[in-house]
């Protein structure tokens, strides 16, 4: 989906396909069939804008096989789709049953992280329509923080400007500018927008920056006016945010809260739950850990990293961080000019939802997808942005 900006520039929003499990290029093209047109279709749109996620083996097919990609071009034109952003952060497996702290490998001190980033790079300038010629690439924001000392710190940072460096020579060839962003999140050396100033003005290069992901900062209490204001002074570039809305709980001490909160203490994905102190924001990296006795104070809210539906906060006593969002996207895109082009709806938990909550079939996930970003396209005409055909 494409809005018109007050300014007159393009802004894009997509739907992120990592919430359909697939690990090669037939299960990438078996996913634009059977949910993302039948997406496009519930809202009807002409066109409809997809995050795509490429596993390791899919990305490898497309990279090595001109005649794949030219194939998933074609495909994507014909089902009405088009990409201007990829989810580079997962590298396999996603769609296992346990996934938790597996997501975070390889990580940017490894060499398969830059070679799998480079790939996705070239297919991405590949796959954008005709008339775009900028597109973005959310990676892992460096490491988990465990076992990253100093030495696999500055091996990251020579990754992420050998990748810069290609980058350019890909324009220079293609004419196709793809950036790529580290998405920070609970639990990682790049926990909070302003830890990634450090590693990004380290790096130097502006196809190198940062995606917004409203769930992580909401779930790290991060006022998003503070948190932007501080990107800006240290010209680090937005170069896309997606939308999506953490698990609230304003009074985790009450047996109800703590009850409603266990159903979503699921196996699949790490959860990492968080609550504002006076000493500062404590944490744990699991939400069944923090309801496991008094491992976390609760004598605060908790956020945690679960994203929920936009258009769907859960049932009382808990609710959705969708005002973290809304603030966020006000001054992301409702300013004289948009910090960033390219927005991303990312829900991915729907099957980790407690049992009554989950869609019943594709038909139910299509309906809830499309209700998304139903919800997200509202709130960018509501700023002024002016939908396109």
């Amino acid at each position: 989906m494409r809005f018109r900006h007050p300014d007159g520039s393009t802004v894009h929003l997509a739907y992120c396909t990592n919430v359909h499990p697939a690990e090669t290029l037939d299960g990438v093209l078996a996913q634009l069939r059977d949910h993302c047109e039948p997406v496009r279709r519930r809202l009807g749109r002409d066109r409809l804008g997809i995050g795509l996620w490429l596993a390791k083996d899919a990305a490898r097919a497309l990279v090595t096989d001109p005649a794949a990609l030219r194939g998933l071009r074609c495909e994507l034109e014909r089902r009405g789709l088009e990409v201007v952003t990829l989810n580079g952060f997962p590298y396999e497996g996603f769609g296992a049953e346990e996934v938790k702290y597996r997501v975070y490998k390889p990580d940017w001190a490894d060499p398969e992280r830059l070679e799998h980033t480079a790939a996705l790079a070239r297919v991405l300038a590949g796959l954008l329509p005709d008339d775009v010629t900028e597109g973005s690439i959310s990676t892992l924001p460096l490491a988990w923080r465990t076992a990253y000392d100093d030495a696999r710190a500055e091996t990251a940072r020579t990754a992420l400007r050998i990748l810069a460096e290609r980058l350019d020579a890909l324009e220079d060839l293609t004419g196709r500018s793809v950036r790529v962003a580290l998405e920070p999140e609970p639990g990682c050396v790049v926990e909070t927008t302003r830890d990634a100033i450090a590693p990004l003005t380290a790096v130097g290069h502006d196809r190198i920056g940062i995606c917004v992901d409203t769930c992580h900062l909401a779930t790290s209490f991060e006022d998003p006016d503070t948190a932007l204001d501080d990107l800006a002074r240290a010209g680090v570039p937005v170069v896309k945010s997606q939308l999506s809305a953490a698990l609230h709980a304003e009074q985790p001490h009450l047996p109800e809260v703590r009850e409603a909160l266990a159903a979503f203490a699921e196996p699949r994905f790490l959860h990492q739950t968080r609550t504002p102190t006076s000493a500062g924001l404590r944490g744990t990296d699991d939400l069944d850990e923090a309801l496991a006795g008094d491992r976390l104070p609760d004598a605060g809210p908790w956020r945690s990293h679960f994203h929920v539906p936009l258009h769907a906060a859960p049932a009382a006593p808990l609710t959705s961080t969708l005002p973290v969002l809304s603030s966020a996207l006000t001054r992301l895109v409702g300013g004289p000019h948009p910090l960033t082009r390219h927005l991303e709806v990312e829900t991915y938990t729907w099957q980790a939802l407690p049992p009554e909550l989950r869609p019943r079939g594709r038909a139910q996930l299509a309906d809830g997808i499309a209700a998304e970003l139903t919800l997200a396209r509202d709130l960018l005409t509501d700023l002024g942005l002016k939908e396109l055909p």
